[in-house]
């Protein structure tokens, strides 16, 4: 039979462990989640009035070369440079016109449209 002491360790080692799980689910999450509703707003109007021309109003544009974006990877080094410096001689270079703010909230807006 064990003995009324170890009990309390036991007790107080699991209470550590969810203790340390929950700040590390907590942790990765804000990593994950570290742009804010302001910057997709931001985004979302910039893609209305920049990018749904060819992209489509939902990211997508069914019967053009565009690609759907609610798919682009997760992958925000990738599209910033897409967007900078264009894309196959079909997507122009937006680095020019767009500041670097705005396509980090372009890729805010993208990025949490992206279909699971």
């Amino acid at each position: 039979m064990p003995r009324e002491g170890s009990k309390t360790a036991a007790a107080f080692a699991a209470v550590a462990v969810l203790a340390v799980v929950s700040m590390v689910t907590a942790r990765a999450a804000g990593e994950q989640n570290d742009v804010s509703v302001q910057q997709i707003d931001h985004g979302k109007a910039t893609y209305a009035q920049k990018c749904s021309h060819c992209h489509g109003p939902s990211l997508m544009n069914s019967g053009t070369v565009t690609p759907d974006l609610r798919g682009f990877p997760d992958d925000k080094s990738r599209f910033v440079t897409t967007v900078k410096q264009g894309k196959n001689n079909r997507m122009p270079p937006w680095g020019d016109i767009l500041s670097d703010e705005e396509i980090i909230d372009l890729w805010a807006y993208v990025s949490s449209r992206r279909k699971p």
